[in-house]
């Protein structure tokens, strides 16, 4: 291969392995999520694949899941677990809320106690911006992009359907790299 046509294939490839860049001057496209979602359906057991690093998983190393509960008055319980590097097992139980109507994929997430539940700030986002029709693979994420998990029904998802999910996320003006695989082991207890 001549040194032209090595330059050439490079160039090829690092214009598509990149994330897409948008121009310093230019605004990134808001945030897009999926059409609809189905809240009974996504209701169940999630196991953290990825995510992107944040202060409030920072003991968690490994055995990360989220369990999502509806409630009677059209809430969602949310009881998040994983494990920590002395063994014992971290929970944090929460309360979610649908924004907008019965079908959107926005809901707004609280770990703060109800009484605080007035205050704007103690809920955060969680848009669910991909997942695939049989409901088993997820991304969630919020407006600003500074934070990204992938979720699955099992605890280990095919490299194939991760690798489509990563170039999906691209094109959403995420940057694959910066996520974190979650270490996922056969001992699920409690």
């Amino acid at each position: 291969m001549s040194l032209k046509q090595m330059a050439s294939l490079l160039a090829l490839l690092s214009v598509v392995a990149a994330p897409p860049v948008f121009p310093a001057d230019s605004v990134t496209p808001p945030l897009a999520t999926i059409a609809a979602l189905d809240i009974p359906r996504y209701m169940g057991r999630w196991y953290e694949i990825a995510k992107y690093p944040n202060g409030f998983q920072k003991k968690c190393v490994g055995d990360t899941r989220a369990e999502y509960r509806l409630q009677p008055e059209g809430t969602v319980q949310v009881i998040n677990r994983c494990r920590m590097d002395n063994g014992e097992w971290n929970e944090a139980v929460g309360l979610a809320r649908q924004i907008g109507g019965p079908t959107s994929p926005k809901l707004e997430v609280r770990f703060a106690p109800a009484w605080l539940s007035f205050i704007p700030a103690v809920w955060g986002d969680y848009w669910v911006i991909d997942l695939d029709p049989a409901y088993q693979l997820v991304a969630v994420s919020e407006p600003r992009r500074e934070y990204l998990w992938v979720l699955s029904r099992n605890p280990a998802v095919s490299q194939d359907a991760y690798e489509a999910l990563l170039q999906r996320l691209r094109g959403l003006g995420f940057d694959p790299g910066k996520l974190e695989i979650t270490i996922q082991t056969r001992d699920q207890t409690p």
